[in-house]
């Protein structure tokens, strides 16, 4: 997979979070606390802004 569609996907999945939340399907609490659990996932990933070995 690469980098654009993982973003695509993270985006996807915080802003159905989100939609959730509006609509009272699941807590605000939840809505909040995402990005927190989606944290770890997106450190995972190696720098854009690493130097590239020629």
């Amino acid at each position: 997979m690469t980098r654009i569609q993982e973003a695509l996907l993270l985006a996807a999945v915080l802003i159905a979070l989100a939609a959730l939340a509006v609509f009272d399907i699941i807590p605000e609490a939840v809505s909040q606390f995402a990005p927190l659990v989606m944290l770890p996932w997106i450190i995972r990933r190696d720098s854009a802004c690493a130097a590239r070995k020629a």
